[in-house]
């Protein structure tokens, strides 16, 4: 069985928690986009992970991992994660890593800052992790895949058509140095020999393991509202975030996957710029800040601190019906215990109407936030492991939320640790 866990929002949501919990019952675990540009943090047995290239499932014993053709694959913070968490776990982690994976060269992270640099108050925000000009090489057909770093010849030649291409910007537009051909030729060998020991034809792999009945976790990386496609474009990521392109970005046939989990934070939070309806501000939102995340609401790659604002049902009805989802997993609850009052966005308001479903980005430019405030459980509910044990206040905001979002909450975390997660039929 195919399962896919996904963002609902914007990232940041606790995939990484809720794959590391349901690795426990898996095969196999696969990223299936997106690269280093965002980070899941792991609090287990080990200690505390901010992973950016590894699958989350990788300290499970059994677990095969598999970085699929999808990933823009960085290889040397691919092999520094690879030592750290060898290092934590006693033992080689079982990871596998596609012979198509396209390869972030260290001049697709200088582009990407240069560009950031350039743009000046009109940037994107990027994390500088070099993902959109990989993505934009891929699909240009100027990339390198992990299977073409082991012809010199072959290299050499690609490099001799690619460098005049990088070196006109570098020296026109960004007036940086230009690239040097040995020392990109030699970089590309270096790789080739750090993560040979790992790729194989991962799509292969993981159908013989469909075949097999194993079950399979495909795990997204950011939110459908960072999707290059639906999402609030162009404040986006360069991949596709839904569960849809798992099956793309993985080899797989589409119809396998069965189950589709949205992850949702109980409030919002965003790193990065674009729009967001029910960001707050000030003392209340550093406040929100301060208390949220297992560590406050600071980005995993970046540690900028992130937006935070009340749950919003518009985006997230939006981001799990893209999905597909199956089920909605709440994270985050716990840290909202201090408050006598929730709000909860359950409506925008556009040009005097008021609408429920998420608009595209010129009219999401003029959304106000429409709120209904419930009343809060003014109570620390960690270590509470059945969902009727909750305060009536916490269950009605769980509740209410689901009626507005329109999709089952089967899962709702109430800390950090794996084994603080409450399942809910």
């Amino acid at each position: 069985m195919v399962k896919a866990i996904v963002g609902a929002n914007w990232g940041d949501e606790g995939k990484g928690k809720i794959t590391d919990a349901l690795a426990e019952q898996s095969d196999i675990v696969v990223r299936f986009q997106g690269g280093a540009n965002a980070g899941h943090t792991i609090i287990n047995n080990y200690g505390r992970f901010a992973l950016h290239m590894m699958p989350s499932g990788i300290f499970s014993k059994e677990v095969t991992c598999v970085v699929a053709n999808g990933v823009a694959l960085e290889i040397p913070q691919f092999i520094s994660e690879y030592e750290e968490v060898k290092k934590a776990i006693g033992r080689d982690p079982k990871v596998l890593v596609s012979d198509r994976a396209h390869v972030v060269m260290p001049y697709h992270k200088n582009f990407d800052a240069y560009e950031e640099e350039r743009r000046a108050g009109g940037a994107f925000g990027s994390t500088k992790s070099g993902i959109a000009p990989v993505y934009s090489d891929k699909y240009s057909k100027i990339g390198f895949q992990a299977c073409e770093l082991y012809d010199k010849d072959a290299l050499a030649e690609k490099l001799k058509t690619i460098l005049p291409i990088k070196n006109t910007l570098l020296k026109h537009l960004y007036n940086k140095p230009e690239i040097n051909l040995e020392e990109t030729l030699n970089t590309l060998l270096e790789y080739g020999k750090m993560i040979k020991p790992f790729l194989c034809d991962t799509s292969k792999f993981l159908r013989d393991a469909i075949k097999q009945n194993k079950t399979i976790l495909l795990e997204g990386q950011l939110g459908t509202m960072k999707d290059v496609e639906h999402g609030i474009y162009p404040m986006v990521t360069s991949s596709s975030t839904l569960a849809g392109y798992g099956a793309t970005g993985a080899g797989i046939p589409p119809y396998e996957i069965k189950q589709i989990i949205a992850v949702s934070k109980a409030y919002s939070s965003a790193v990065g710029a674009g729009d967001f309806v029910s960001e707050i501000f000030g003392d209340e939102a550093e406040e929100l800040r301060k208390r949220g995340g297992d560590k406050g609401e600071y980005g995993a790659k970046t540690g900028r601190p992130r937006r935070v604002g009340w749950y919003d049902c518009v985006a997230s009805k939006f981001g799990a019906k893209l999905q597909g989802a199956t089920d909605v997993a709440l994270t985050v609850l716990d840290p909202l215990g201090y408050l006598d009052e929730i709000k909860v966005c359950v409506g925008y308001e556009i040009d005097g109407k008021v609408t429920t479903e998420f608009p595209a980005t010129p009219d999401l430019h003029k959304a106000k936030p429409v709120y209904e405030t419930l009343k809060g459980w003014k109570c620390d509910i960690r270590g509470i492991k059945k969902y009727e044990e909750l305060p009536k206040e916490t269950r009605d905001y769980i509740e209410f939320i689901e009626k507005h979002i329109e999709t089952p909450i089967t899962m709702v975390s109430n800390g950090p640790e794996r084994e603080a997660l409450i399942h809910r039929k």
